[in-house]
């Protein structure tokens, strides 16, 4: 019976309040470029997410909030009436397959440069560290371009941001979305306030634990105000040290229990964790189970796991859901595959050039098993 309960445990429906998802199987946030003039929606990106409806959950590619948000070319925004506009279609398309999708909303603080957005970049310290992000080139085109030194955001754009953040989650309620979550991981604006390293103020938003939690919380505060809690998830990564320099932050996963015990309080939707990525370090089982004490409600777990990791670790009561990234682009009919105990098409070694940018090819052309079979007869 246990054997059973483990195979099938991420087919299992989860349902929390208001949160209700057919499956366990997430596809997680991923960044794609394929956004027209004005950062707007393609009817490319609609076919791409229909494709992978099945999933119990999408979570859309970062959103930027602002303009100053933005830091990476291409990337389609939530804070034009042309992007809202533009993200009807894909939301529809999607529950038309009976699927669910949230838009991930973003800031990326200083991991940005002024031929991206115009603007400095901002960040709660004037400090950089050597990163890179997807931009125009010198030479015509986009390629990875280095950021450059952000400015120190005053107590005003602080609060804007935090207001940018609440109208973004409104914009996309309007834009037919069933929720949001909130970027705060991987070294973008909010993980840069949690951290020692990034965020080096004086006030009230520095210093110590609790004043660089502040950002985080009054965020997931207006935004739970603005659409409801059932609406309201965040990701956080505090064992992956992107975009922080290659330090890790000896404080971090005591903020983020202390992050977690104010988080309870509100039922969000879920709490997303990215893991087993970029410059990162293993999560020990010591923190899922301090996490656990403190946190009772959904969470998601994402970062290299198969069907049979993602399998074991809901079935342990670490997780309530798996995210999955890679697999999704080769595999849109995952959730069936895994189901079926179906082949997975694997990424080509060279699949990281068309990632970025770019049409059709390496974004909606994979196809589904049932289709190859086809092919092949």
């Amino acid at each position: 019976m246990k054997n059973t309960e483990l195979k099938e445990s991420l087919f299992h429906p989860l349902a929390f309040g208001n949160f209700k998802v057919n499956n366990r199987i997430a596809m997680a946030p991923m960044t794609r470029s394929r956004t027209k003039e004005g950062d707007v929606p393609t009817t490319i990106m609609a076919k791409y997410y229909e494709q992978r409806a099945g999933a119990g959950l999408i979570i859309t590619e970062g959103a930027p909030i602002s303009i100053v948000g933005r830091g990476y070319s291409l990337t389609p925004g939530i804070y034009t009436r042309e992007q809202i506009d533009g993200w009807k279609p894909l939301t529809e398309a999607v529950h038309k397959k009976g699927g669910k999708i949230f838009i991930q909303l973003w800031h990326v603080g200083r991991r940005s440069h002024s031929s991206i957005t115009g603007v400095t970049p901002l960040a709660p310290s004037a400090k950089k560290v050597a990163d890179k992000v997807f931009g125009p080139l010198e030479e015509g085109g986009y390629g990875m371009i280095e950021t450059e030194m952000p400015n120190a955001m005053t107590k005003e754009e602080i609060q804007s941001t935090v207001m940018d953040f609440a109208n973004a989650a409104k914009a996309s309620m309007e834009a037919g979305f069933d929720g949001v979550e909130i970027h705060g991981a991987h070294g973008y604006l909010i993980d840069q306030f949690l951290r020692i390293n990034s965020n080096e103020r004086t006030d009230e938003y520095g210093g110590s634990q609790e004043n660089r939690m502040r950002l985080l919380l009054e965020v997931v505060n207006a935004v739970v105000n603005e659409i409801g809690a059932d609406k309201v998830s965040i990701r956080l990564s505090p064992f992956v040290s992107e975009g922080a320099g290659g330090v890790h932050d000896p404080e971090i996963a005591e903020v983020t229990l202390k992050v977690l015990k104010e988080l309870q309080k509100l039922n969000l939707a879920f709490v997303h964790f990215s893991e087993n990525i970029s410059d990162y370090k293993e999560v020990p089982e010591s923190f899922r189970k301090q996490v656990r004490e403190v946190y009772t409600n959904p969470i998601m777990v994402c970062g290299k796991y198969t069907k049979e990791s993602g399998s074991e670790i809901i079935y342990k009561g670490y997780a309530d859901m798996v995210a999955y990234g890679q697999p999704f682009i080769t595999n849109p009919d995952l959730v069936n595959r895994f189901k079926n105990d179906f082949a997975l098409t694997d990424l080509h070694s060279d699949s990281h050039s068309i990632f970025y940018g770019g049409g059709e090819e390496g974004f909606t052309d994979y196809p589904t098993y049932e289709e190859m079979k086809a092919q092949k007869n």
